[in-house]
């Protein structure tokens, strides 16, 4: 599909602040500062890169209100405050352009128990199932071969794509995004130790995800042993993460790839996990707390705090004692050295 936005459209989705220059070239594509050609639109989302905005050839750049060279002929900048943002509004428009939704309506091969509820605006893709008491809700979209269990919910304007199961009673808010095959609702790990064998314990709550939610690929979120386990409004959760039975996640958390959350862990809100964290179970996380890549947390954090390192700590002497991990080897040396002296 050919997409191409005339300088005015750009500049009337992104509302800058001031604009330097003129181009008259139709905007194709998106490209890197260094990569781009005439018909282009690039950004400066960082400032390491702010040397190439001279040389870029791209039509139309999206600048900081800071910036204070002059475009090129045929080459129009548009000041912002902030350039990645601008961007993602221009992105917003080329995706509804590239994948719109298709005409609600049940697909013939998907199969809708006569006791579910599918609202007319919604559309249900090919070979999926929703079965008796599930509530699908206004323009949501399940693409392909999605499962919508026994009594869940699926709120307005939800997107969920292939292969997402969302299982029995489990409820998703409005405008949730569901990345392929991520699993709502699966067990949670719960086993009792009895009479030399580990013993299932029944997990018998759900899994409920406020609005604006989007979680990646293959990430699994398990129902509560009873009760539930919860995602607050506007977090967002990367691929392949796993939490588990009755954790809470508050509002606006980052969870960034393969992070592990363990049972009954909280998040207050606007907490961010770097990918790989792990995070012991029955714990509290403050508001605002930051945890660095593969972090091992097995104790509370304060509000607002940065831990790093496993066991966890604060991120600037977890930086320090990584500096002196390195020069280990050169004060062995000198301690044999000395005692070599002694003798």
């Amino acid at each position: 599909m050919q997409v191409s936005f005339t300088p005015a459209e750009i500049v009337s989705m992104v509302q800058p602040k001031s604009m330097r220059g003129a181009t008259s070239a139709p905007i194709r594509g998106l490209a890197s500062l260094s990569s781009a050609v005439r018909g282009d639109l690039s950004f400066l989302g960082n400032a390491r890169y702010k040397a190439d905005v001279a040389a870029t050839l791209a039509s139309v750049v999206l600048l900081p209100l800071d910036y204070p060279g002059e475009p090129g002929a045929d080459q129009l900048f548009l000041l912002v405050e902030q350039p990645s943002v601008a961007l993602a509004r221009i992105c917003a428009h080329l995706e509804q352009m590239l994948w719109p939704k298709p005409t609600p309506g049940v697909h013939p091969s998907a199969c809708v128990d006569p006791g579910a509820q599918v609202h007319p605006s919604a559309t249900v893709g090919p070979l999926c199932v929703v079965e008796a008491g599930a509530v699908v809700g206004e323009r949501a979209h399940l693409q392909a071969q999605v499962f919508v269990g026994r009594n869940a919910q699926v709120g307005a304007d939800n997107w969920l794509m292939p292969g997402v199961v969302v299982g029995a009673e489990c409820v998703l808010g409005k405008r949730v995004r569901l990345q392929p095959g991520v699993v709502i609702g699966s067990d949670g790990f719960g086993y009792e130790f009895v009479g030399g064998k580990h013993e299932k314990v029944p997990q018998v709550g759900q899994v409920v995800i406020g609005d604006d939610v989007e979680i990646g690929a293959n990430s699994t979120l398990d129902r509560a042993r009873f009760s539930r386990t919860e995602v607050g409004e506007g977090t967002k959760i990367d691929n392949l993460v796993q939490i588990a039975h009755n954790v809470v996640i508050g509002k606006h958390c980052l969870v960034c790839a393969q992070v592990g959350i363990s049972g009954s862990t909280v998040l207050e809100d606007y907490v961010v996990l770097g990918g790989q964290a792990g995070l012991g179970g029955h714990i509290r996380i403050g508001k605002g707390a930051k945890a660095g890549g593969q972090a091992g947390i097995t104790s509370d954090i304060a509000a607002g705090a940065f831990v790093n390192g496993t066991p966890a700590i604060p991120f600037q002497l977890e930086r320090r004692l990584a500096i002196l991990h390195q020069r280990l080897p050169d004060l062995f040396k000198r301690v044999d050295a000395l005692e070599a002296r002694k003798s």
